[in-house]
């Protein structure tokens, strides 16, 4: 079974994909893009369909709730080596629903339809969605998305087998997501509250096609080979330490840094210093989570300048 890197807004960019993918991932996606900014042609939203070596293959997610946008969206992904385009169907921050986007668009089944149609007439990758399973309890709209999505030509759907009004909390529906399973002619990937190899045994049982992976990640990029065993029992692979990770990861991120300064010569990169620190910030308050003085560590994060401040806070991981 395949496990994915679900698109995490400020958080899946291509140094973090790579790492994921060297450590199991079998498929990832970038952050959530805005089809209005490509529309627009905001070239730092152009940034986020950049891509590294070594990241495996990787699906373009975009968001929006305009067909005219989503259609120019569709046409400068294209021809960008990815697998597949997706459109973000789910994500309840107010942020993108309050343009009409994400999970706004669970309550209109036939929208998102045409949106996909959209997708697939500017486009010759395959469409896929990701979605949830309704807007809140009582309210299932997913076996009506299902139908619409498909009759559009979508080729596989991702759902977050909780209601819009859960966020990212509370129970995850699996049987619900068995029957959108048992339903739908095209695959469907999990998504939702996988952490552990029971909580990846329950959802499998559903018949899901793939799991899809999100926060669990967060500050653990080693889930994906932990879910797989990868570092269990005889002949196992040695288990990269946090330093190691962060290391790696603030590496992969300095090359990604160059890389956009070479292919955007005329954008604003902000200094290696100012890169780092920004970048690096979240990840580094995921990797602390849990440990032994994390919060004084926290403390000392918002304080960080420079990339040797970074590097010194990481041989305390």
């Amino acid at each position: 079974m395949k496990l994915i890197l679900a698109p995490l807004a400020d958080y899946t960019d291509a140094p973090f994909r790579r790492l994921c993918r060297e450590c199991g991932a079998d498929f990832a996606y970038t952050e959530m893009v805005s089809a209005a900014a490509l529309a627009y042609g905001h070239n730092p939203t152009r940034h986020l369909l950049e891509r590294m070596d070594g990241e495996g293959p990787v699906g373009c997610q975009v968001f929006g709730a305009s067909e005219g946008d989503l259609a120019v969206a569709a046409r400068v992904v294209t021809g960008r080596g990815f697998a597949e385009l997706n459109l973000n169907a789910g994500c309840p921050m107010p942020n993108v629903t309050r343009c009409g986007a994400g999970a706004k668009l669970v309550g209109d089944p036939a929208k998102i339809g045409r949106l996909i149609k959209v997708l697939k007439e500017n486009t010759d990758l395959p469409v896929t969605l990701k979605t949830r399973i309704g807007p809140r309890p009582g309210t299932d709209t997913i076996f009506e998305i299902v139908d619409a999505a498909v009759g559009a030509g979508a080729a596989g759907i991702a759902v977050h087998a909780r209601y819009t009004s859960q966020m990212h909390g509370g129970p995850v529906h699996l049987d619900t997501l068995a029957e959108v399973v048992r339903r739908s002619p095209v695959p469907v990937v999990g998504n939702g509250g996988v952490r552990t190899k029971a909580d990846l045994a329950a959802m499998s049982e559903t018949g899901v096609a793939g799991v899809m992976i999100g926060r669990g990640a967060m500050g653990n990029p080693c889930i994906f080979n932990d879910l797989k065993g990868v570092y269990d029992g005889e002949g196992a692979q040695e288990r990269p330490s946090g330093p190691v990770l962060c290391n790696r990861h603030l590496e992969y991120m300095l090359e990604f840094r160059e890389l956009l300064v070479r292919k955007f010569p005329d954008d604003h990169v902000p200094s290696v210093d100012g890169y780092a620190s920004v970048k690096m910030h979240t990840h580094l308050f995921r990797y602390f989570s849990g440990r032994p003085g994390a919060a004084a560590l926290r403390a000392r994060l918002n304080s960080v300048r420079t990339l040797a401040e970074i590097r010194e806070i990481i041989k305390t991981i």
